[in-house]
């Protein structure tokens, strides 16, 4: 088994835009090379937004050289970007966004949602992409829930979701540049679990809300767990009803340089994507 390294958590909560209230759990600043491939993870828990005639969200921005991975709990988002993707994220959908050589995005409030009002829940993970992916063009999967398969672990323990990766014979839908594993684990009470994390793989668990028990003590929610590259597998004790994601990836052995919304190799890379956003290269929002 993988040692534990770390449990960090964060009760600090920062908006992101005006329809995203979140707490970071991890970002590339400070943790980008110990987890590897995966850059960053804001969870949004849920908050309740009365009915509006004005959308809520975060307009237009740009990214380059990573991937987005927005997954819905509760409420409805719309996208739209600059490669012409559009749709609405709703709970149990998950949309994976390569920026690559650079994109323009907006993730607002769905209309519906906007002149209703209700419960939002989601979390936002950044994941990294190799220098020979870091330009290609933009993409975008739109991964509807019911395409993700369900593992129903022994015992009537709880559930997980596959969005990236492979076990007992089953695929996640979301096509990945390197080798991962996206879970989304429902776990009851009492349950004491083992999830595949291979050997040289990085691997955290964030627990989202619940509670985790450890031999560093317990884990609640808007936390995160960490784990050695060395050893293969963790296991999960919870303490309570939890919802958590499992993240576990073949590091990228590269160098890393990020500045707000780029992650690149290089400062000289930093440096070009910014004069690409500002000439306009990165293409316009209709």
């Amino acid at each position: 088994m993988k040692n534990i390294i770390r449990i960090h958590s964060n009760n600090q909560a920062h908006w992101v835009g005006d329809g995203f209230p979140v707490r970071t759990l991890f970002s590339y600043q400070s943790m980008g090379e110990e987890l590897s491939p995966f850059l960053m993870l804001d969870y949004a828990s849920p908050a309740a937004f009365p009915p509006s005639a004005q959308a809520k969200g975060v307009g237009p921005h740009p990214h380059r050289g990573f991937e987005t991975v927005t997954i819905v709990y509760k409420g409805e988002l719309a996208h739209k970007d600059s490669a012409g993707n559009s749709g609405t994220i709703g709970p149990g959908d998950v949309q994976w966004m390569t920026a690559g050589a650079g994109i323009l995005h907006e993730e607002m409030h769905s209309a519906q949602f906007t002149q209703q009002g209700g419960m939002l829940s989601m979390a936002q993970l950044w994941v990294n992409l190799p220098a020979n992916q870091k330009m290609r063009p933009p993409g975008y999967q739109a991964i509807e829930a019911e395409r993700i398969p369900c593992i129903q672990f022994e015992n009537d323990q709880g559930t997980a979701r596959l969005i990236a990766g492979k076990h007992t014979g089953l695929s996640g839908p979301a096509k990945t540049h390197t080798a991962m594993q996206v879970w989304d684990l429902q776990i009851k009470k009492g349950a004491v679990i083992s999830l595949p994390a291979p050997n040289h793989w990085t691997a955290a668990l964030a627990i989202l809300q619940g509670q985790v028990k450890t031999d560093k003590g317990l884990a609640g929610d808007a936390s995160l767990i960490t784990y050695s590259q060395a050893g293969s597998g963790i296991e999960l004790v919870a303490s309570q009803d939890t919802h958590a994601l499992f993240l576990s990836g073949e590091p990228i052995r590269e160098p890393m340089v990020g500045y707000g919304p780029f992650v690149m190799n290089t400062k000289a890379e930093i440096a070009q994507a910014i004069d690409d956003f500002n000439s306009g290269q990165f293409g316009r929002l209709d």
